[in-house]
């Protein structure tokens, strides 16, 4: 189909697979890069309503189905990763990546030291409600800026978003494009290092130098009465997986990590399916032995291979 015209970069029938920290997925109908928000803005008033489409960051939680995705991906890039520290206030574009902005907030004196071990980008992170060490992108978020399906630009407070765990309610077809925070003062020094100490601790229980997509399932734990995650709860996904025997369980080049049972890598070449496979696996033996349903982390979209 003729899409609208475009300052930015748009390739229709575009792989997936090498966007994707899993490095698995089919072709998108067309992979849209806008070149600013007003190149964005255009774009979507412009392109046909009955198209769905599908915002994207780096790919860091995401599987993409061996079939591909029947919509246009928005990617953004470089005109909307800017980072700009104020009093007690961080305002990032949705392609900055997590860590990078928590290092330069922690360079303004500013702690969002819980971004430092969060795969992927600032609009992944507000989407998931992504969190670490008991703090989450709830708890820091003032408002973000977005674009409708329509085209139009607006500002949503933080408190219209109902974050929930690794939930937030945004509106169907909006795509983020910066996100403010308030975050309390520290000295810069300790909070580099209280980022290093995370890095470490990360790096020694986590298989960070293969091929992942963060967490695989939510703890089944999730929101205690607070409203936040119970970090101290014995109910993890892990131990559920590691309990059920399948710490290194294995489907086609997929595997559970023997290193973090909660984490599935792409060992030798595994197809999506046989990562979505392996993860439906774990599913149905985690809640024969334990009765207990964990819910996908991972997003999963598109469309398998016919048969």
């Amino acid at each position: 189909m003729p899409y609208p015209p475009v300052r930015g970069t748009l390739t229709p029938n575009r792989s997936l697979a090498d966007l994707t920290w899993l490095r698995v997925g089919g072709p998108a109908d067309a992979l849209f890069q806008p070149a600013d928000l007003d190149d964005l803005r255009d774009f979507l008033a412009a392109l046909d309503p009955e198209v769905a489409v599908f915002p994207m960051g780096v790919g860091s939680n995401l599987i993409v189905r061996d079939g591909g995705l029947r919509a246009v991906v928005v990617r953004l890039g470089r005109g909307f990763n800017r980072i700009e520290t104020g009093i007690n206030t961080v305002e990032a574009g949705a392609a900055a990546l997590d860590a990078h902005v928590a290092r330069v907030a922690a360079t303004a004196g500013l702690d969002l030291t819980f971004l430092r071990t969060i795969p992927g980008t600032i609009g992944g992170a507000v989407r998931m409600n992504a969190g670490c060490y008991g703090r989450y992108t709830a708890d820091h978020l003032l408002e973000i800026q977005a674009v409708t399906r329509e085209g139009d630009a607006v500002v949503i407070p933080a408190a219209d978003l109902n974050f929930g765990y690794r939930f937030s309610d945004l509106p169907d077809g909006h795509i983020i494009t910066s996100a403010t925070f308030r975050a309390n003062p520290g000295d810069p020094a300790k909070l580099e290092a209280r980022m290093a100490e995370q890095l470490a601790h990360r790096d020694e229980t986590q298989p960070t130098k293969d091929r992942t997509a963060g967490s695989t399932f939510r703890n089944p734990a999730g929101y205690s009465s607070t409203g936040r995650d119970d970090d101290v709860h014995d109910l993890k996904a892990w131990k559920l997986i590691d309990d059920a025997g399948l710490r290194g369980a294995v489907r086609g080049g997929a595997v559970m990590s023997p290193k973090h049972p909660n984490f599935l890598v792409n060992r030798d070449n595994a197809t999506a399916d046989d990562l979505e496979g392996l993860g439906e696996d774990v599913r149905k033996r985690v809640f024969a032995e334990s009765g207990l349903t964990l819910e996908w982390e991972i997003m999963r979209v598109g469309e398998p291979v016919a048969p």
